[in-house]
């Protein structure tokens, strides 16, 4: 009977603690070889979950405030003469069908101090603006301290400060008075920062009739706002500027507020895109450090690898073991790396207020690519290991 000797198969289990004891016999190589993996990981990680937390909150924000509002602003007409929006501009948006909510701000002719005594030159930034009652709610702003203009207050001496108006004139309280060129103004409110129209943060504002008897106002809108429904917003685009002007619809800038906050979006995609290859050349330079650490290792234990060719190991089981090796120190890295970035994640998100996003396609993508790193970064030390003749090996000094 004929014998048939054939190698013995390692188990898995058998693999990985063969694989482990290089691993563990090197502590502190491994702890830095898997240092440069777990940068690149936890970079990739907190590069796309930052993103997409960002760009949640951002479409969270849209939703809130709507993306269904247009402005129209008076420009020049064809001769470069200003255009001026008719007194009635606000009536004539009203009868478009879908339009809900129609209202207007003018800019007006006073320079704004915060007392007599400050020079009228010195007007800290702040301009001033005529604004309607309704003006607040169609935006959808809120007042931070104190109150908005009631049909009373619009019609006297008193103003509504935007956010940063009030930082920069001093002004931390209702109650308090401005000037506008030579009157006396009482603030009865400071907004919060508006985020569709962030322009109005710098503005005083004024009630129409105010403006009209206090600073000289000729009651032309210089912008006009409106919302429609969400459908006809670009219906209402088209022909909002021929109905507020027409004949010198040409001259009338129409825009749609919520596009800034859009294109922010795809300028943080750019960012993203350049965070994501800086990630990548990390996970580049990790690999190449796994790979020494692997060449230096085959090459310490050549007495070792000797030994266990000479015990019956085959060829095929050295490179095993070795490509095991590579893939554990990879995927220790690719581990804490893909911790070390979730928790940059929500730790940002929580201290911005965001709601925390981590794709798990990301945590998913950054794992396969660290094991692709180990095959990759292993191959060529476990070919060379298997490739040692065992009597060369063992008299490796």
């Amino acid at each position: 009977m004929k014998n048939d000797l054939r190698p013995a198969r390692l188990s898995p289990r058998d693999v990985l603690r063969v694989g482990s004891v290089g691993l563990r016999a090197r502590r502190a190589r491994v702890v830095l070889s898997a240092l440069g993996i777990a940068i690149g990981i936890a970079t990739v990680v907190a590069v796309v979950g930052l993103s997409e937390s960002s760009r949640a909150d951002l479409m969270a924000r849209l939703d809130r405030l709507g993306t269904n509002l247009l402005t129209a602003e008076a420009g020049k007409d064809a001769l470069g003469n200003e255009i001026k929006l008719p007194r009635n501009a606000v009536a004539m948006v009203e009868r478009i069908g879908p339009v809900r909510h129609a209202t207007a701000s003018a800019d007006i002719d006073a320079r704004i101090r915060r007392s007599d005594v400050v020079p009228e030159e010195r007007t800290a930034g702040v301009t001033a603006q005529a604004v309607r009652a309704d003006l607040l709610s169609a935006l959808g702003g809120e007042v931070d301290r104190g109150t908005w203009l009631t049909p009373a207050g619009e019609r006297l001496p008193t103003t509504v400060l935007g956010a940063v108006a009030a930082q920069r004139l001093g002004v931390t309280r209702t109650g308090e008075t401005i000037m506008m060129n030579d009157t006396r103004v009482a603030v009865v409110g400071i907004l919060e920062p508006i985020e569709l129209v962030p322009n109005l943060d710098r503005v005083a504002m004024v009630g129409f009739p105010a403006a009209e008897r206090y600073f000289g106002f000729d009651g032309h809108p210089t912008t006009v706002f409106e919302r429609s429904t969400d459908a006809s917003v670009a219906d209402v685009r088209a022909i909002l500027a021929r109905t507020i002007s027409p004949g010198d619809e040409l001259g009338i800038k129409v825009s749609r507020p919520s596009d800034a906050l859009a294109a922010k979006a795809a300028t943080d995609e750019g960012l993203t895109t350049l965070m994501l290859g800086l990630g990548a050349v990390a996970l580049l330079v990790g690999g190449v450090g796994v790979a020494n650490t692997m060449v230096i290792s085959v090459l310490e234990r050549r007495q070792e690898i000797g030994l266990r060719r000479a015990l019956g190991a085959t060829r095929g089981a050295i490179r095993l073991q070795f490509l095991t090796e590579s893939l554990l120190l990879s995927a220790l890295g690719g581990a804490t790396g893909a911790l070390l970035g979730a928790a940059t994640t929500y730790g940002f998100a929580w201290f911005q207020g965001w709601t925390a996003v981590v794709p798990p396609w990301s945590l998913a993508g950054g794992l396969a690519a660290t094991l692709l790193i180990g095959v990759v970064a292993g191959l060529y030390p476990a070919i060379r290991a298997s490739r040692l003749h065992p009597t060369v090996a063992l008299n490796a000094t």
